[in-house]
C-alpha cells in the first residue's frame, strides 16, 4: 500500500468548477472522428449524443505544467499520486436531459474518495471524482469517474502483453462473450490521435508509440476508455435502440485495448426493464469494457 495514502486522502472534498460552451466546431471534430456524417454537415441539428460531453471541460494546462506522461502534473485538483501509470477505470452516468449544441454548461467537480489497494499488479490508488453538469435550465448529468494509478509494469505483465501481441499477429481471436448484436471497430492510430486532439487529451499512451513501448511496456497505442464507452453508447443509440433516450450508463474497464487489431462492440439480445448489458471485446476477443445502459 502506498506509504503516503494519508496525505492523498486529504484531497477528498477538494472541488473545482469549469464553464464551457458546447460549440459546433468541436461537435464537427468529434463527428469526423466518429464518422458521423450527419453531425459533420449539421452540427447543431440535433442534441449532443451520449458520451460526447467528454470532449469538453478538459484541463487546459500550459505545456510547462505537464508531466512526463502528457497529463497535467498532479497535486492541484487531483492528488499527487506517485504511481506512474494512470488509466480511466470506469464511470457511472445519469442524465436528466440532453446537452444542446451552443449552450453554456457548468461542470462542478469534487473529489469523492481516494483509496489504496494492492493486487497482483502491485500497489494501486483509486480516485473517484464526482461531476455535476448544469445549464441555465437546470441539471443535465451526474457522473462519477474512477481513475486508477498503478505501478510500472512488472515482468509478469510485460510478458502477458507481449503474449497478447503475438496472439494478435498469429490471427488468434475468439469472443470470451458474444452479444446478440455486434459491430467491429478498427480504432487505428489516426482515430486515436484525432480523438485525443478533439478532447485535448495529452496522455501519451494514446498517440506516442515509442512512449507506449519503451516506458509503459504496452504493445501498441491504448484505445481511450471514454472513446470505447462513447462507441458503445453510439452503438445503442444508432443500432440497438434507435430513438430511445439513454437515462443511465455505467461501465468498468477490465483490460486495455490497443490499436494492433480490431475491437468489437456487443449488446445483449433484449432490454430487461429498459436495461441492457453492453460490452466491448479487445484485440483477441476478451472483454475489455463491461457496461450496462438504461433507456427511456
Amino acid at each position: 500500500m502506498p506509504s503516503d495514502i494519508a496525505q492523498l486522502e486529504q484531497w477528498v472534498g477538494r472541488s473545482e468548477s469549469v464553464v464551457d460552451v458546447i460549440d459546433p466546431v468541436r461537435v464537427r471534430q468529434l463527428a469526423a472522428t466518429l464518422n458521423d456524417t450527419m453531425r459533420l454537415e449539421s452540427p447543431a441539428a440535433a442534441a449532443l449524443p451520449a458520451g460526447w460531453h467528454w470532449g469538453w471541460f478538459n484541463p487546459l494546462a500550459p505545456q510547462s505544467g505537464l508531466g512526463d506522461d502528457g497529463h497535467p502534473r498532479r497535486g492541484d485538483f487531483l492528488p499527487p499520486v506517485r504511481l506512474p501509470r494512470r488509466m480511466w477505470a470506469g464511470s457511472r452516468l445519469n442524465w436528466s436531459r440532453v446537452f444542446t449544441v451552443g449552450s453554456t454548461v457548468t461542470r462542478d467537480s469534487r473529489i469523492l474518495t481516494v483509496q489504496a489497494k494492492s493486487g497482483r499488479g502491485g500497489d494501486m490508488v483509486f480516485v473517484t471524482v464526482g461531476h455535476r453538469y448544469h445549464d441555465r435550465d437546470g441539471p443535465l448529468l451526474d457522473e462519477e469517474h474512477d481513475i486508477v494509478y498503478r505501478e510500472a509494469a512488472s515482468e509478469r505483465e510485460k510478458s502477458a502483453l507481449s503474449d497478447l501481441a503475438a496472439r494478435v499477429r498469429a490471427g488468434e481471436h475468439g469472443f470470451e462473450r458474444a452479444g446478440a448484436r455486434q459491430q467491429a471497430i478498427h480504432a487505428d492510430s489516426v482515430m486515436l490521435f484525432r480523438y485525443s486532439a478533439a478532447t485535448f487529451n495529452g496522455h501519451r499512451i494514446h498517440y506516442d508509440i515509442d512512449y507506449c513501448r519503451d516506458v509503459e511496456a504496452y504493445p501498441g497505442l491504448v484505445v481511450h476508455g471514454p472513446l470505447i464507452a462513447t462507441l458503445l453508447l453510439g452503438f445503442v443509440e444508432h443500432t440497438v435502440a434507435p430513438g430511445r433516450f439513454v437515462r443511465s450508463f455505467a461501465f468498468r474497464a477490465r483490460r486495455p485495448t490497443f490499436d494492433i487489431g480490431p475491437l468489437h462492440l456487443h449488446a445483449a439480445g433484449e432490454c430487461v426493464n429498459s436495461a441492457m448489458d453492453v460490452w466491448s471485446t479487445d484485440n483477441v476477443g476478451e472483454v475489455g469494457i463491461d457496461a450496462r445502459v438504461e433507456l427511456d
